[in-house]
């Protein structure tokens, strides 16, 4: 674990840094969304720009199992370089919610697989894995429509997003408020459909943000957009 990498940094001197940059009240938040780790993400960032690019680092911190040393493998490796089952088994092992978000959005939406996966991911019946696969089919909805059947795309979210599990459920109304946003002839099918299922209508939203309620954050961006 501990070997040098081509660029001469060591994965136990990356390890020391991030428990040196580890805070014990940053932790005390995150594990409330189920996040162990304690770096300040903007320092995580930091430390990824000093290292730049290193895939073979990369690898052996992901390897470390260790949640702050797996979100900065996945702000220094190559999106490009894993091979499609390299992602799969990838998302499989990211329990924690931050290191499946940044392994989905950093890397798997940057993978030549992203497709194939977007594909295998929504079908498959871990609710975890799932999530992803609406993740990636969300971005469609805004840069590549034409390759979605987004009337099925309502029908399965008006049948399924009620019942789903926490994070699939989030994924999936996160699908139908882009769908509302984006596709005006879609719009009133989405806004009923949030209204009718109520997913997320009484979930907390701080001063200034949008609540994830579907029906408010269709409406608000769409007004903010002029659209």
């Amino acid at each position: 674990m501990a070997g040098t990498t081509q660029a001469g940094t060591t994965v136990a001197e990356v390890m020391a840094e991030l428990a040196d940059l580890a805070d014990p009240k940053i932790r005390e938040v995150n594990e409330r969304h189920g996040d162990d780790h304690g770096v300040n993400l903007g320092k995580l960032r930091a430390l990824a720009k000093r290292l730049k690019t290193q895939q073979e680092l990369a690898y052996r911190l992901w390897e470390t199992d260790d949640t702050a040393a797996r979100l900065l493998a996945l702000l220094i490796c190559r999106p490009k370089a894993f091979g499609r089952d390299e992602l799969d088994v990838m998302l499989r092992e990211a329990r924690a919610p931050k290191v499946h978000d940044w392994l989905v959005n950093y890397v798997v939406k940057k993978n030549p697989h992203a497709e194939e996966l977007r594909l295998a991911w929504s079908a498959d019946p871990d609710p975890v894995v799932a999530s992803a696969g609406w993740a990636l089919t969300t971005e469609r909805v805004t840069k590549k429509p034409e390759i979605l059947d987004l009337t099925g795309l309502l029908d399965v979210i008006e049948a399924e997003m009620k019942d789903a599990p926490d994070r699939l459920q989030w994924a999936m109304n996160h699908c139908l408020a882009q769908i509302g946003i984006d596709h005006a002839e879609h719009r009133t099918r989405a806004i009923d459909i949030g209204e009718r299922l109520e997913v997320l209508k009484d979930y907390p939203t701080s001063p200034g943000c949008t609540s994830p309620f579907a029906p408010v954050w269709i409406t608000e961006i769409v007004r903010r957009q002029g659209d």
